[in-house]
């Protein structure tokens, strides 16, 4: 059976490459020419010409007329064009309904409200609550002489508090402070009514004590007009007065 087989022949083994065969080909004139062209070989100008490098601290040579375009003749030109805003928006007066009042005391306080918290709202449980810093003010009303306690939030300005000046509010210390008070007030500053504990600290005792004392005199002042008081003497209600008892006479 092995006499029937026949005989093949073995394939030629594929020739190799080496670095050597490709020196031996490059000598031939084939292969690989790794030979750089010199710089001016072909016509063309050298890379660093005579003339064109610039020394450090040297000005640069001005350019050709004609070049440069109109950046070079107007370097700092700028634009003038205009844009009109789609929407006019005119100027609004807003009134903070205090121009019609005398500023009588304020001072840099943080005021607090016992009151419920939003995550408590109807439940009847109520804690302290930061409303903010700002200044209190005692205000005096300049017709008819009624006064009220202002507090906005010096940021936002929002109003945190606003009620009148009632002779029967009562300012207790705050846990014995010295420099804090607690009252209670029908207070307007959320747009509604609403009966209120506020507790209100001062940097230090004696700016306390100044309100306190400030606070003591507006309600003796509301009293007195309560009470059929006369109120502060002025030269425009005497002449007013002059001039009405002139007609009648």
């Amino acid at each position: 059976m092995a006499a029937n087989v026949e005989k093949t022949e073995a394939p030629a083994p594929a020739p190799t490459l080496s670095f050597g065969s490709f020196g031996k080909s490059a000598e031939g004139g084939g292969g690989f020419d790794f030979k750089a062209p010199a710089f001016g070989a072909d016509g063309s100008a050298p890379l660093f010409a005579a003339g064109s490098l610039q020394k450090f601290g040297e000005a640069a040579a001005p350019a050709p007329a004609g070049e440069g375009g109109d950046d070079a003749a107007n370097p700092e030109q700028e634009s003038t064009a205009e844009f009109t805003p789609v929407v006019q928006l005119d100027e609004v007066e807003v009134k903070t309904h205090e121009e019609d009042e005398s500023v009588e005391f304020k001072m840099r306080a943080k005021l607090f409200r016992f009151a419920e918290t939003l995550l408590n709202k109807g439940s009847g449980k109520k804690e302290w609550i930061e409303r903010g810093v700002g200044e209190i003010k005692l205000l005096k009303h300049r017709e008819s002489d009624m006064m009220r306690v202002l507090m906005r939030q010096e940021k936002t300005m929002k109003i945190i508090v606003n009620h009148v000046v009632d002779p029967r509010i009562e300012l207790e210390p705050n846990v014995g402070s010295d420099r804090s008070w607690v009252w209670s007030a029908w207070d307007f500053s959320e747009g509604e009514l609403e009966d209120t504990i506020f507790a209100i600290r001062f940097g230090n005792a004696e700016n306390a004590k100044l309100y306190k004392e400030a606070f003591l005199k507006a309600q003796e002042h509301v009293k007195g007009l309560k009470d059929g008081a006369d109120g502060a003497p002025s030269a425009e209600a005497d002449a007013a007065a002059e001039a009405l008892a002139g007609l009648k006479a």
